[in-house]
């Protein structure tokens, strides 16, 4: 046996002295799979060194030899008239890619095609030997090429639109006879005339083509293997599985096989739980073997004929689920076939969005009228009735409560939502925008409540309709909106089906457990207004609360007017008495966040959005602060002067406005306020053994002196104010409490005050970086417009990407240049960023590389954050050569 042909089959492994670049790229992998002992069909290499300088004369005893080793292997004989084995020839280049042809089929010629038939049909004759043709009309117009016979190689080239016509066709024109008549004279003469002279004949003429072909550089092998078909005789089959299910991950085989058929195509599948129990075993024995070797969900294709289980190829699976991958992942860990660093490498965080949010199974979809497009806000999938304000959709939501619906399905469809329309967004599936991006407000609330959010500037509302596009839809109609981290968004009308998170059986929880043994300093918490949104930062993995919002306290529907009216009250005592209802009210909310975070910082920024935010805006939220007003105070309420009073409030630039501690300069009541009621919860917390740690955080400081005198109050001449610590002592006074730990901190969000750091640091122990307004106000950019010229700045790249998903290059200077001042001035300073761009995990790198303590960001976005850390942190340590070893 010459010794550059090399043979291989479940139980022959081609020799390790044997170089595997010898081998090509489809021949290396057949050998591996020989070296697994999986029943892969036998077959021989003829390597690099002779491929291209085949002497066919020479090599004939052993390519006639070794065809006989393996008819002897699959139960038939190449050449037989009754029972003829064929052969594929596969060119294997060790090029990724290579414009090579599939070659199937050798060994049908006019003294086997009627023994062939007779095992599949005249038909799948037919179409084989076409397929055979076809093969090796590309080889031919190939060598005519490099020869420069233009004419011939044009003849050849015209051929091959009639030939697919009759290969797509279901009943082609002619026998399988009649077409080795038609296509013989494309070929050296005896092509046709035995098996043995057409295999030597294709060598010959493979050989030549690489011979002369400068893609070949000698580095191309030959395999050449047998055929099976899963219709050729009793008991046969074609299939395909997957080693685990791609969706759910379950370590169970997925897929289907095809009784006495080549393969799936036109044909009607059975589960592959109900093939035969001896295969089925087989085949689950191969899968678990893949995963194990490859390391990933390996799809398989197989035949079985004639009793005899055939694998015929294995590959990837591109089209599988974050949660299955995870399962794998977790389970290869549990083995030991893989560390715990490898696990937590393995998955990008941006693709834990698809786990935590509802999917649509796309199946559902078919038939549905679509529109596709937008900007993704929060990612996700959503099902339900459409309503065109907060007011309609609670309406709704009441009326579906009390007709019995558990969880009534409504999405929420504005031109842009400001605060008053949490309420909503909070009950809603999901909500359908005109106006903003990723950083809007609609966004910015959907992904803190685990929402989908999609907006769409193609959107147009008129009334109680409106219109996408060519989809147009009514108010109470059903939608689906389909928003996926990767890929387009899609609105559908109509109710597609959502495939639901489950975190626990997903294999998240553990997951993000795992992740978090990597964790050294950095750590992550949430942003969280509520117990419920406490517990879930808890279950995700959260170390704390980086920002509570108490504005967003305050639009439950319960509690609206009472700070309406605490806002427009006429006199000090009416707000004085307005605030002692908000008081009881807010020391409830932080009585039940510091109790489920117990042990855990938990930063309470006080009020921060502009007064005008909380005022009624539309005639039915007047007319119900009116009406509540009168009831409260028995008296008559001039709608006039309500007018008026909101009026009052108007501000051209709200947002840079009499807002956060302006306010507190202002009307330092409502601080007071919030402060006795941190301090409440706290010390009544403490009393029941609960270790709590609040943060009080002062937002949108522009300079020392405001938070210091916030935080440390000031006494002049004829007046005074109370700060927080006069307050918080105050407090403990007349309770004859004793003290809580506490820390007073401020929000950078404004140039000046990350400029002023240094100066800042001497009144604040912690930095909370709030990087939406600082973007906003260095760039000069609204986050709820930019959206709108965007793309332009795109086009020219006058911006590189989204700064209100990644940072600018500016921004980063600023929170740079302020984490050092501050901590000149005060060494122990603990820094965080809160908000979205806390989730990016570039964002994250360059908040661990400037030395932060931390990042915050809604709490669905907790564990993309944590994977993120993790993932750097393994990153260093195998930098420095020692990485941990769980």
């Amino acid at each position: 046996m010459d010794s550059r042909i090399h043979f291989f089959s479940q139980n022959d492994v081609i020799h390790k002295k044997v170089a595997p670049e010898l081998l090509g790229i489809r021949g290396r992998q057949a050998n591996e799979f020989a070296e697994l002992g999986f029943p892969i069909l036998p077959g021989f290499i003829l390597d690099s060194e002779i491929a291209s300088e085949l002497d066919i004369n020479a090599v004939k005893k052993d390519v006639n030899s070794l065809l006989e080793k393996c008819a002897s292997i699959v139960g038939k004989k190449y050449g037989d008239a009754e029972n003829p084995m064929l052969v594929k020839i596969v060119i294997s280049s060790n090029l990724a890619v290579s414009t090579y042809p599939a070659l199937h089929n050798f060994g049908l010629v006019r003294p086997t095609i009627a023994g062939f038939a007779n095992k599949v049909g005249d038909t799948f004759a037919a179409h084989e030997v076409l397929f055979l043709v076809r093969g090796m009309l590309r080889i031919e117009e190939r060598i005519k090429e490099l020869e420069n016979k233009t004419d011939e190689q044009k003849e050849i080239n015209g051929l091959f639109k009639s030939l697919n016509d009759e290969i797509g066709s279901d009943h082609p024109k002619k026998s399988a006879e009649e077409y080795i008549d038609m296509y013989a004279g494309y070929f050296p003469a005896g092509f046709f005339d035995t098996a043995g002279e057409q295999i030597l004949i294709t060598l010959g003429e493979i050989s030549r083509m690489l011979r002369m072909d400068d893609q070949n550089d000698r580095d191309t092998a030959l395999l050449i293997a047998p055929m099976v078909y899963g219709n050729y005789g009793e008991n046969s089959s074609s299939g395909y599985y997957f080693s685990r299910n791609v969706v759910t991950g379950e370590k169970k085989l997925q897929g289907e096989f095809f009784q006495d058929k080549f393969n799936e195509i036109g044909a009607a599948g059975k589960s592959i739980d109900n093939i035969d129990t001896k295969h089925y075993e087989e085949l689950e024995s191969i899968a678990r073997t893949l995963e194990d070797k490859f390391k990933e969900i390996r799809q398989i294709r197989f035949t079985v004929e004639n009793g005899n289980l055939w694998l015929i190829e294995q590959r990837l699976v591109d089209q599988k689920s974050t949660q299955a991958d995870i399962k794998l992942l977790l389970d290869l860990a549990g083995r030991k076939i893989v560390d715990n660093a490898y696990v937590i490498k393995a998955i990008e965080p941006p693709r834990l969005n698809e786990i935590l949010h509802p999917i649509i199974d796309p199946a559902s979809t078919k038939g549905l009228k679509k529109w596709s497009g937008g900007i993704a806000g929060a990612p996700g999938a959503a099902i339900g009735k459409v309503y065109f304000s907060t007011d309609a959709l609670l309406e709704a939501r009441k009326l579906a409560l009390q007709k019995g619906e558990s969880r009534p399905r409504l999405i929420l469809v504005l031109v842009s939502s400001f605060a008053e329309d949490v309420k909503a967004i909070e009950v809603s599936t999901g909500v359908l925008t005109a106006e903003g991006g990723y950083s809007a407000h609609a966004s910015v609330v959907a992904r803190q409540y685990g929402k989908v959010s999609l907006v769409a500037p193609a959107l147009k509302i008129k009334g109680k309709k409106a219109a996408l596009g060519d989809l147009t839809f009514t108010e109470g109609d059903f939608i689906t909106i389909n928003v996926p981290y990767y890929g387009e968004s899609s609105v559908y009308l109509g109710t597609a089906k959502l495939i639901e998170p489950d975190p626990e059986e997903s294999g998240l929880l553990d997951f993000i457990s795992l992740a978090k043994s990597f964790l050294k300093k950095f750590h992550v918490r949430a942003n969280a207004e509520t117990p419920k949104d406490a517990e879930l930062a808890l279950s995700f993995g959260a170390d704390g609360i980086g920002l509570c919002r108490t504005e967003h306290m305050f639009f439950k529907a319960e509690r609206i007017n009472v700070f309406r009216e605490m806002i427009l009250s006429n006199d000090e005592a009416e707000r004085e008495k307005a605030l002692s209802k908000l008081q009881v009210m807010q020391q409830a909310d932080f009585y039940g966040i510091l109790k489920v975070m117990a042990g855990k910082e938990v930063t309470i920024r006080l009020l921060d959005a502009p007064l005008h935010e909380f005022m009624p805006h539309n005639d039915d939220e007047l007319a119900a602060y009116i009406a509540y007003v009168e009831k409260a105070r028995k008296v008559k309420v001039s709608k006039a002067e309500v007018n008026a009073s909101i009026g009052a409030l108007h501000e051209f630039n709200p947002m840079l406005g009499h807002r956060g501690c302006r306010i507190a300069v202002s009307y330092p009541e409502i601080y007071a306020m919030q402060v006795r009621a941190v301090f409440e919860a706290a010390y009544k917390l403490r009393d029941e053994g609960i270790d709590v740690h609040p943060e009080i955080m002062v937002p949108i400081v522009m300079n020392a002196s405001e938070l210091k005198l916030i935080a440390y109050g000031k006494k002049i001449e004829g007046s005074s104010y109370a700060g927080i610590v006069d307050i918080e002592e105050s407090l403990r006074e007349e309770k004859g409490a004793k003290p809580v730990p506490y820390q007073i901190g401020t929000m950078i969000e404004l140039p000046a005050a990350a400029l002023g750091a240094g100066d800042i640091a001497k009144y604040g122990r912690f930095f909370s970086f709030g990087t939406n307004d600082l973007t906003q106000t260095t760039l000069g950019i609204s986050r709820d417009d930019f959206t709108a010229f965007m793309p332009d700045y795109t086009l020219f790249d006058l911006l590189q990407g989204n700064p209100f998903s990644t940072l600018d290059p500016r921004v980063k200077e600023l929170i740079a240049l302020a984490v050092h001042r501050g901590r000149i001035t005060r060494p122990d300073l603990v820094c965080g960023l809160c908000g979205e761009h806390g989730a990016n995990p570039s964002n994250v790198r360059f908040c661990m590389e400037t030395g932060l303590n931390y990042v915050s960001c809604s709490s669905y976005s907790v564990p993309i954050a944590l994977l993120a850390v993790a993932q750097i942190e393994i990153e260093k340590a195998e930098a420095a050569g020692t990485a941990k070893q769980h």
